[in-house]
Parts: C-alpha cells; structure tokens; sequence
C-alpha cells in the first residue's frame, strides 16, 4: 500500500538517530536541512556527523530513556533485532519511527526530495525502489528551480494585501498572474509590476470563481 504524502513542521523538533555510521549521516543531514534539532546515540559515531552544527553526538549504547520527548526516531544500527526493538518503544510510546531497510518496522520513510527555499517536492516509491525515487527526482530538477523557491516566497508574502484587496473569487487569477509573469521572465516580478496587477484586479468586472483551496496553508 503506498505511503501516505503528509509534510511536518520540524524546525527545532527533538529528533533521535540511533546508530553512527554512513546510514545515519545521510539520515541527519536530511533532518538538519529541515531544520531539526538532532541528537545521535552510538557507541561509534563518524566524525562527520559530529561535525555537523545543530547535532548533539552522545556515545554510548542506546536505552529506552532516551526516546523520552523525540518528534521522531531513526533506527539507522547494523543490528535489525535492535532496530525492531527501537520501532516496537517508539510504537508503544505513540513516536513516529524510521527503521532503515525494515519496511515493516517504520511509520515513515525518507522520499527523495528536491528544496528550493521553502518549497519542497518529495518522490516516495513505497519504499519498493530507491532507484525509481530517485529518477522522479532527477526528471524534476528543471521544474523546481531557484526561481520557483523565490516565486513561493514572493507569493506568500503577498497573502495579507490580496486578501484584503482582492474578492475571494479573484484570488487564484492574482497568484497565477504574478507567477506565470516571474516564470516568463526567469526572475521575480519588480513590486510595481506586482502591485499594477492587484490594482488591475480590484477593479469591478466579470471574473471566473475559483476553488476556496488557494486560501489554504
């Protein structure tokens, strides 16, 4: 059954890697560029993981105490028995859990994933094939561009002055107008640009009604 896509908040969350080598680096350095607060249990941890700024390194044996206020856990070991039994305390504990290459064992997986900014456009293939993951990714990496991250944060920042301008029904007609004209143009509209269209679009006139969905977060 496919994963479900769901997106979460993870900026200065507790999050838990147990295990310290290259599985758990890949894991932490996903975690950090989300801006999550990480610490890492092992006996041996690689130097670069305790390199990395936001990562609190502890080295010593897991124990059940320490998934007491974890976001979230990954049970990146070499040892799958302790690996399930890391699931099985996060399960009980009600902690979204990621056993590395134990299917059975997560809540969630890691997509392959492209970040622009604050947009983010992830690739999962149910965790049958990295590799198809992968290809999703690399097929898309001319879609999601720099401009693309810089249009949404443009867009956002404009979300206050349309609502209270701009009639719910004529909303979607101002994002789309502002952001196929930045895409046209290979950079972010100048604000007068912007401002002539919400202008524009203030004025009275037939317009198409469109879905309450652009209102959304």
């Amino acid at each position: 059954m496919a994963y479900f896509p769901m997106f979460i908040e993870l900026r200065d969350a507790p999050c838990l890697v147990i295990g310290g080598g290259g599985i758990a680096l890949r894991k932490v350095m996903v975690l950090r560029d989300f801006g999550a607060l990480v610490t890492v249990i092992a006996p041996d941890i690689q130097e670069s993981i305790c390199e990395i700024s936001g990562v609190e390194c502890i080295h010593r044996e897991y124990g059940s105490e320490d998934l007491r206020g974890r976001r979230l856990v990954v049970a990146a070991t070499d040892n799958a028995a302790l690996n399930h039994q890391i699931s099985e305390a996060c399960r009980a504990g009600g902690i979204m859990v990621n056993a590395v290459d134990q299917p059975e064992d997560c809540d969630f997986i890691f997509p392959a994933y492209i970040r622009k900014g604050e947009v983010a456009a992830a690739f999962c293939s149910g965790g049958q094939s990295p590799a198809v993951a992968q290809y999703l990714k690399r097929r898309n990496h001319d879609v999601v561009t720099e401009l693309v991250g810089q249009l949404a944060e443009c867009l956002g920042s404009l979300r206050r002055p349309v609502r209270e301008r701009i009639p719910r029904r004529k909303r979607k007609a101002v994002y789309e107008r502002i952001l196929q004209m930045g895409l046209a143009s290979g950079r972010v509209p100048e604000e007068t640009a912007i401002q002539n269209i919400i202008k524009e679009m203030e004025k009275d006139g037939p317009h198409e009604k469109v879905k309450d969905e652009w209102d959304i977060t």
